[in-house]
């Protein structure tokens, strides 16, 4: 069977007021028939890029992306009906109901007599009781919902999600989930990009890391989590840390988390907290989780950040 997604040696160069700017670079991996796989990377690694590569909305300079086999730029009509791609940017009419919207949807991919799957869709989605509301009323939240619906309603082979959860509300991260979870259990394939990491462990069996439009890390998720190189000390403080612990710190607002590898530097990390007079909260220690391994790669230098697979 084909993959259900190949990248192979994609690089895309823009000409640019300052020069010639690369911003993929021979990116070559690939995505199997119902997987969930995540593809990270910080703002501008090249992500969003690369989707649009495979959406047909850019060619690239060098190399071919291809869908169950067929070339995205030979054949894009075909291609395009195997892809539900959820782009990042809210886009919407505003003149159709939440269900004109999706039947107009259908209509694009020669679909009639669609509304037993958008009942499910709806329904699938939390957006039922939204059905005849005019889509210029809906809340962001409820027009992302729309936007993943219009990416499914043709029933897709592969679910691209360029960052569906980025500013929505809990509810909606769990109702998309559950959502994704079960298409992908009935055999879709989904490709997520996200910023929220935790997603991207729980939810996928392998992770792509790009950085500066560089494939530097292709993994199980297992795996690359075996890689971390150290445990995390986890606390909360309203002081400043010392020097050299702060330095080997992350701050989210008063929680801190400091990498340490064993037992003894737990202990003396606390010791010289302590000796400094910073008072702590909430003293955990945990496994280091995919976000942690994610900023020690992207922290890495170039010629030490290798591609694993």
């Amino acid at each position: 069977m084909s993959a259900a997604l190949v990248f192979d040696r994609v690089s895309k160069r823009y000409a640019t007021a300052r020069g010639a700017f690369d911003a993929l670079h021979s990116v070559h991996f690939e995505v199997q028939p119902g997987e969930f796989f995540a593809l990270l990377g910080p703002n501008g690694a090249g992500k969003t890029t690369l989707i649009s590569i495979l959406a047909g909305l850019a060619r690239p300079s060098s190399g071919r992306v291809s869908v169950f086999g067929v070339d995205v730029q030979r054949d894009p009509m075909q291609a395009r009906r195997w892809l539900g791609i959820v782009p990042q940017e809210l886009v919407f009419d505003p003149f159709f109901t939440v269900r004109e919207a999706l039947r107009f949807q259908s209509g694009y991919f020669g679909i009639r007599r669609n509304d037993d799957w958008i009942d499910e869709l709806l329904a699938g989605l939390g957006l039922s009781d939204k059905a005849e509301t005019n889509m210029r009323q809906l809340s962001g939240g409820m027009k992302r919902r729309v936007m993943v619906a219009q990416a499914l309603v043709h029933r897709p082979r592969v679910i691209v999600l360029d960052e569906p959860t980025a500013g929505v509300d809990v509810e909606l991260r769990q109702t998309l989930w559950a959502f994704i979870a079960r298409l992908n259990r009935a055999g879709s394939t989904v490709l997520l990009t996200t910023h929220y990491l935790e997603e991207a462990e729980a939810l996928c069996s392998r992770v792509a890391m790009l950085r500066a439009g560089r494939l530097i890390a292709l993994e199980r998720t297992a795996e690359l989590l075996k890689r971390a190189s150290s445990n995390v000390l986890r606390f909360k403080t309203d002081q400043a840390l010392p020097a050299e612990i702060a330095q080997r710190a992350r701050a989210t607002g008063r929680i801190w988390q400091v990498k340490v590898h064993d037992a003894v530097e737990v202990e003396q990390t606390l010791a010289a907290l302590r000796q400094a007079g910073v008072v702590l909260e909430d003293i955990e220690v945990r496994k280091a989780d995919l976000e942690d391994v994610f900023l020690e790669l992207m922290a890495a230098q170039p010629a030490t950040a290798e591609v694993h697979t």
